[in-house]
């Protein structure tokens, strides 16, 4: 049996076939080709993509087409990367890619309209981003915290579940979107001039550094959190990896909590806060024994990291 037939042993049996549906986008393009396009791509057009992205848009996040989605989300991806170089550790991030494209697919979102993409970022602090439509990035400092496999796919299903949710796009401020709704309304059988296309875009800036500085800087709130949790509880669950790696994971990160740290204590709630919600999440669940090929599935990538 080769590497990849090894790594593709992921799940149990019954889930395997969840790895032969056809994806929304082709989930193997590099993730440099998704958000290397920065906050335009190459849509044709008169106004062009990164006004694109806002037409059509409604009062409320809700009314964000998936492809606008996808568009905001590469975007603010693109800005996470401009802080943190991506790894070159293409053996990983195959390895994060068939892992996560697993859990994807069993989550109550598994299709996005750019499909789901995950990377490592080159950075020794301990994160983990979720941009709107799929486009997750883990560091090298949370991946390093990770003992087992079911642990980084505890950290992946949290994400997973903030995409899920559409959690980034609840980020951008209604007044955002009012406007963009305000100037589509009214100029929808004209050509946009100069005036319009600069507010428009205003409006798409605007939005993407909303989106960032809740996953940079202020992170969501409690709720959301708890939500995504949650979700990721379902989603570990439904693959079978067990559920309780979530709470190891915290309770790693509560050991390495560095209170006005510029990691996950600077946007996320104290860990310890999050296990006392997720225990009565897991109830009492056993843990679930690890199969010996998965962990050393699991060293393996990780010797060059």
């Amino acid at each position: 049996m080769n590497a990849r037939q090894k790594t593709l042993r992921i799940l149990p049996v019954i889930f395997l076939a969840l790895l032969l549906f056809t994806p929304c986008k082709d989930a193997n393009s590099g993730f440099s080709d998704i958000v290397g396009g920065g906050l335009g791509g190459n849509l044709p057009g008169p106004i062009g993509s990164a006004t694109r992205a806002v037409v059509a848009l409604g009062k409320s996040f809700q009314d964000i087409t998936p492809e606008q989605e996808y568009y905001i989300g590469r975007a603010v991806a693109a800005n996470i990367v401009s802080k943190y170089p991506p790894s070159s550790n293409d053996r990983f991030n195959d390895y994060l890619n068939t892992l996560g494209q697993t859990l994807a697919q069993a989550s109550d979102r598994p299709c996005t309209y750019g499909g789901y993409h995950f990377l490592m970022l080159d950075s020794p602090e301990i994160n983990a981003f979720a941009a709107p439509g799929g486009l997750i990035l883990v560091t090298r400092g949370m991946v390093g915290l990770c003992k087992t496999e079911d642990a980084l796919a505890a950290v992946l299903a949290h994400e997973i579940a903030h995409v899920q949710g559409m959690h980034g796009l609840k980020s951008i401020k209604n007044s955002r979107l009012t406007t963009a709704f305000t100037i589509i309304g009214t100029e929808a059988a004209k050509t946009y001039g100069p005036a319009q296309l600069s507010k428009l875009t205003e409006a798409f800036e605007g939005s993407i550094t909303d989106v960032t500085s809740t996953l940079m800087t202020s992170g969501y709130s409690r709720d959301l959190e708890q939500e995504a949790d949650k979700g990721a509880v379902t989603i570990l669950g439904r693959v079978g990896y067990d559920q309780g790696a979530l709470i190891v994971m915290l309770t790693e990160m509560k050991k390495q909590l560095k209170p006005g740290g510029m990691d996950f204590a600077k946007t996320h709630p104290d860990p310890q806060d999050r296990i006392g919600y997720v225990k009565p999440l897991i109830g009492n669940a056993s843990a679930k024994p690890i199969p010996p090929e998965r962990q050393k599935r699991f060293e393996a990538v990780l010797i060059n990291l």
